[in-house]
């Protein structure tokens, strides 16, 4: 009797705690977005407090349904290069306002900048975002440039940080006319964020259960534009391991920066000599490239 009970309350435990795990499993299924993406509403900042003259903008975008959704963005305007444009591409935290450091970098550069909040973010408007809505939200973006701003395609330089730098990849590979791709603390995929983001999340099946997948790693076989990959050292978000393996993978005129102390969001205030020597250098790869291309 006392065999029998041990072994009942055993295949019951065991009963349970499969239970409890094909749970866990439907949940990071249905939750997958909200583990994935971090929104935040309030604009906090403007460009004009960092003394950049600016607009706001206002994209229209369908949804599933075929509503129309508004998308927020502004456009910072330089005057000192009128051909060099930067489509900024924010990563899964924050809005507009939280990218102005890295933003004033580049318009100091001489770059006309233009940055979008994703449908769900900031005051653009729209549910809890997906890949496949960020995606578009980006494509949107891009055709404001090119329509609306009459800017041609080999003027412009696409930038994405972190979970941006997979929606600038995917863009740039349906845009092989654009100047350039710059990508800073970004990563190869979700999934090998997924096993690289402790003990919890290597319990389950990734491959299976990922379907936000932002698989930039395999998505470079296609790019065809010059690459500047830039991440830090101390980067406790994203490892910049993932930077050095999407170099490596890149079969396209490239550059890279590692900086060490610099984490995922402040390199270009670590060492901002270096940050805007390789931005220097990639633009004469970039010029380079492009006359190559006209012979």
């Amino acid at each position: 009797m006392t065999i029998d009970l041990f072994l009942k309350g055993l295949l019951s435990g065991v009963g349970v705690g499969v239970t409890l795990y094909l749970f866990a499993c439907v949940a990071l299924i249905f939750g997958q977005k909200r583990l994935i993406f971090k929104p935040y509403f309030p604009i906090n900042t403007t460009p004009a407090d960092l003394g950049m003259q600016y607009e706001d903008v206002w994209l229209s975008v369908k949804n599933p349904q075929g509503k129309t959704e508004r998308i927020h963005g502004w456009w910072i305007q330089s005057h000192t290069y009128p051909e060099k444009v930067l489509l900024y591409l924010h990563g899964v935290g924050g809005n507009v306002s939280c990218n102005l450091g890295t933003i004033q970098t580049y318009y100091n550069q001489g770059y006309s900048v233009l940055i979008i909040d994703y449908r769900g973010y900031g005051l653009s408007e729209g549910k809890f975002p997906t890949e496949a809505q960020i995606y578009s939200d980006s494509q949107v973006a891009w055709d404001y440039l090119i329509k609306e701003r009459q800017i041609k395609p080999q003027n412009i330089f696409i930038y994405g940080h972190s979970m941006g730098g997979a929606v600038a990849i995917d863009l740039v590979v349906s845009q092989p006319q654009a100047a350039g791709l710059i990508v800073e603390g970004s990563f190869t995929s979700m999934v090998d964020m997924a096993n690289c983001s402790g003990f919890f999340y290597r319990l389950f099946p990734h491959q299976l259960l990922v379907h936000q997948r932002f698989d930039s790693l395999q998505k470079l076989s296609s790019l065809k534009v010059p690459l500047l990959l830039i991440h830090g050292t101390d980067d406790r978000t994203v490892p910049y391991t993932m930077s050095k393996t999407l170099f490596q993978e890149a079969k396209v005129p490239k550059k890279i920066l590692l900086v060490e102390d610099a984490d995922h969001v402040n390199v270009s205030q670590v060492a901002p000599q270096k940050y805007v020597q390789i931005l220097q250098e990639f633009e004469r790869l970039v010029t380079q490239n492009q006359k190559q291309l006209t012979l």
